[in-house]
């Protein structure tokens, strides 16, 4: 396939693609080699056909009439990089505390456990970090649960404090008791107590 065809080809893929969908060039490798399909879409960025975000990962601009073009959140982008691996990722630290609306800093490094390769991302400013970690770890399925022991860990000795115990207490009122509790079981030690409590502090409420 000459250049002119690969560029061709990977055009109309582009085109086919839906406002706001993230590309990965290594996607496209049936079209022509390496070299070829990156010369493709260094002309579509220039085009503004497409927005570089990070090495190899691409999107294809939604436009907003006010804001101009919408790019994704690192959240959407790293969930985008864990579907094109085939690998489980679960926020975790300062990521899960803002997620839970225990902190208002939005965190310029963010970090999620993933059952895959380690590795991180610099988008712009920003950074998407991935930690290896255990299948153990990834286990517990809900996801305000899992957000949870996160934070729990993540805060340490503050994970005790009325205003977090109120506010966790809150957000997993929401879970069946039996998944907490579950959850429990392989959290750390500290960890464990504070849910078993959130987990009878429910149950008591819920008897009122």
């Amino acid at each position: 396939m000459t250049i002119y065809n690969v560029s061709q080809s990977i055009t109309d893929k582009v085109k086919d693609a839906k406002p706001g969908e993230i590309i990965f060039p290594g996607d496209l490798l049936e079209f022509g080699s390496p070299e070829a399909i990156h010369t493709a879409f260094f002309r579509l960025v220039g085009t503004k056909q497409l927005i570089r975000l990070a090495k190899g990962i691409y999107l294809k601009p939604k436009i907003d009439p006010e804001l101009g073009p919408l790019k994704p959140s690192l959240e959407d982008l790293a969930k985008a990089i864990a579907k094109r691996d085939k690998v489980v990722i679960r926020p975790t630290g300062a990521y899960a505390l803002n997620r839970l609306g225990l902190s208002i800093q939005v965190p310029t490094r963010v970090v999620f456990l993933t059952s895959g390769n380690p590795k991180s991302i610099k988008v712009g400013r920003h950074k998407i970090v991935f930690q290896k970690t255990t299948p153990k770890q990834l286990a517990v399925e809900q996801k305000n649960i899992f957000l949870a022991i996160q934070a729990l860990i993540a805060l340490k000795d503050q994970g005790e404090d009325s205003v977090v115990m109120r506010r966790l207490t809150e957000i997993l009122a929401r879970e069946k008791l039996t998944d907490i509790r579950d959850a429990a079981k392989i959290s750390p030690q500290r960890v464990a107590r504070i849910l078993y409590r959130i987990a009878n502090n429910i149950e008591n409420d819920n008897r009122n």
